[in-house]
């Protein structure tokens, strides 16, 4: 196989090279351009081409960590193929602390985008077409929404081999059957023949130090699975994730104060309890319960809820064996993390 260069936004490096690529993205109203900084690393080998991206929603910041310390990786001298890392792709929401671009558009709702389009769609054609265009495989770092958070999870879609292959490879405790929401930058790979994970961990604008390293830890498994990178000398064997195949949320039945009763990576049976609801002068108390089997995999940190509000996300679970595979993986995952492998 011919192994040579490869070209990002006119910039090229030939193999054994690394750069920083600032791509021009818009410009603000004070005539001040912006770019999304791209970081490119071309192994003096062939391999895969993986894209790994960050903030497409701009207060999703744990993967910006995660890629800050992937690029430290001394490993990445000895890379085949190419990793072109972004850590902040919705670069104006990024600043002003922000989900969604300043028209309001979630860019991950905007793809494929186009190049005469919103600023939405601008950004998002252009991300797909400097970055997507060209690779064979995906990883897109999210977290929970504001004032929600979720447990570490991989989100793809397992009718696809690869995907599946990858997603059981990076090492998060659970693993979601998700299908393809229009717009979304998964789908817009998807119609590339481009595998893409998301992996799920955290709130939005909060560092967590436990999903960052797990998150770490995913990229650099699935990059060895990818043969990009060597494998360890000495494998160990991995308990196998939890498949979620449906998840449902449990709402608030009343408004008032919540106060938690459960916790993300809690397995729950149904009919257990997983909060209450008391109004501010404790007069009346009404439990939250779970509806059926399964993982607490998201829930929301925000104590003042409304009627209606989405406050316990739960993965489905089904039979005894299905309860014991799950906590051999959460027992697994988190005593892999206490002890910081």
């Amino acid at each position: 196989m011919t192994w040579g260069p490869v070209t990002i936004c006119g910039t090229t490096l030939k193999p054994g090279e690394r750069a920083t690529v600032d791509v021009p993205a818009t410009a603000l109203s004070t005539h001040t351009e912006v770019t999304m900084p791209v970081h490119v690393v071309h192994g003096r080998r062939p391999g895969p081409r993986l894209f790994v991206c960050a903030a497409l929603h701009g207060d999703e910041i744990n993967g910006v960590e995660i890629i800050r310390r992937l690029m430290r990786q001394s490993a990445l001298r000895r890379l085949s193929g190419t990793l072109i890392a972004v850590p902040v792709v919705n670069v104006l929401g990024f600043v002003s602390l922000s989900r969604y671009l300043p028209d309001r558009r979630d860019l991950n709702r905007s793809f494929p985008g186009s190049t005469s389009g919103s600023l939405a769609a601008r950004l998002a054609n252009l991300f797909l077409t400097e970055v997507v265009s060209g690779s064979t495989h995906g990883i897109d770092l999210h977290t929970g929404a504001i004032h929600r958070t979720n447990y570490p999870q991989i989100r793809a879609n397992l009718g696809n081999a690869d995907a599946e292959r990858l997603a059981t490879a990076f090492g998060a405790p659970i693993v979601i059957n998700a299908g393809l929401r229009e717009g979304s930058l998964r789908a817009a790979a998807r119609e590339s023949g481009i595998p893409v994970l998301v992996y799920e961990a955290g709130e939005a604008l909060r560092f967590e130090e436990v999903s960052i390293r797990a998150g770490l830890r995913g990229v650099l498994r699935v990059m060895r699975a990818l043969e990009m990178l060597p494998r360890p000398k000495e494998r160990q064997e991995r308990v196998p994730p939890i498949i979620i195949r449906s998840s449902g949320w449990a709402r608030a039945p009343s408004s008032g104060v919540l106060r938690l009763v459960t916790h993300n990576g809690a397995l729950v049976k149904a009919g257990d309890r997983l909060g209450l609801i008391n109004d501010p002068y404790g007069e009346t108390e009404i439990e939250i319960v779970a509806r059926a089997d399964g993982i607490v995999i998201g829930h929301t940190t925000l104590p003042v809820v409304n009627e209606g509000d989405a406050l316990f996300h739960i993965g489905r679970t089904e039979g005894t064996e299905a309860a014991a595979d799950a906590m051999d993986a959460l027992d697994a995952f988190e005593s892999e993390v206490g002890n910081g492998e």
